[in-house]
């Protein structure tokens, strides 16, 4: 597997990389085929069509071809470049449409972000914040983040159209279980839909990190799931009761809900309480 450049120059209406080639033609209906180990996709989408709204529409051709994450990824990008030639704008716009869906609750993962936004507590800390798309909002709204992600490439190309958006915002390359930053670094440290990506013990190891940058607060959000989507990278699903054991396991006050998926809220500053 190689590192993937989303900015890397590519061919007016193709873009390939690895087993993944997306081609743009005009008014053609959105499809995806499978030819031995070869994944095609032709699409005619504007660029008013490109955002977060692209996610439900892979994702059902995903199921329909049977994409790993890794190609769902590849197919992502490759619709973004491919709809829009000069890379950098191509994205900008992409980053543009998804932080107006989002932020007018045309998307799905709308209301997940409407949710932790309201749980924030002055500076945060994201841990796998992937395209970046809520430390975007955050500081948008004038907090200071720090957006942090596995994946150098993504964080790059955070770093590289946030300019373009007016936004300004830090981005770290790290291991959420590992991240370079201070013990009480910040007041909020965020790790939204990322826990179900990896193992427990793993996911444990995170909390913990979580933890140690926050001064006041860590919140937590998972989809409840009865299977996982493997597309998506999910390698475990989560209820309730896996949510609250997460929670006592932290020696710490917590509470979790539900809201479009479950919801662990720990609290530093509060006296432990068991719940």
């Amino acid at each position: 597997m190689t590192e993937l450049d989303a900015l890397a120059p590519s061919p007016d209406g193709v873009w390939a990389h690895e087993n993944v080639v997306v081609r743009h033609l005009h008014g053609l209906e959105f499809d995806a085929v499978r030819t031995g180990s070869t994944v095609q996709v032709c699409h005619g989408l504007t660029s008013a069509q490109i955002g977060e709204r692209l996610v439900p529409i892979v994702t059902a051709q995903a199921r329909h071809v049977g994409l790993s994450q890794r190609e769902f990824e590849l197919v992502l990008v490759g619709i973004v470049r491919t709809t829009v030639a000069d890379p950098v704008d191509a994205w900008s716009t992409y980053y543009r449409n998804s932080l107006d869906e989002l932020l007018s609750g045309t998307a799905d993962f709308a209301p997940v972000h409407d949710h932790a936004e309201n749980l924030i507590v002055g500076s945060v800390l994201d841990m796998g914040s992937c395209f970046g798309f809520f430390p975007l909002r955050l500081a948008m709204k004038g907090h200071l983040v720090t957006a942090t992600d596995l994946s150098a490439g993504t964080m790059r190309l955070l770093t590289v159209v946030a300019p373009h958006l007016g936004i300004t915002l830090d981005t770290v390359v790290c291991d959420a279980a590992n991240v370079p930053v201070a013990d009480s670094s910040v007041d909020t440290v965020t790790a939204l839909h990322l826990l179900e990506h990896v193992d427990s013990e793993t996911g444990s190891r995170i909390v913990r990190e979580a933890l140690r940058i926050a001064r006041t607060r860590v919140v937590v959000a998972v989809p409840f799931e009865t299977e996982t989507t493997a597309c998506h990278g999910h390698v475990r699903t989560f209820d309730e009761s896996s949510l609250v054991e997460l929670g006592r396991s932290t020696g710490s006050t917590f509470e979790t809900s539900e809201h479009h998926g479950g919801w662990l809220v720990i609290d530093k500053t509060r006296a432990r309480q068991f719940t």
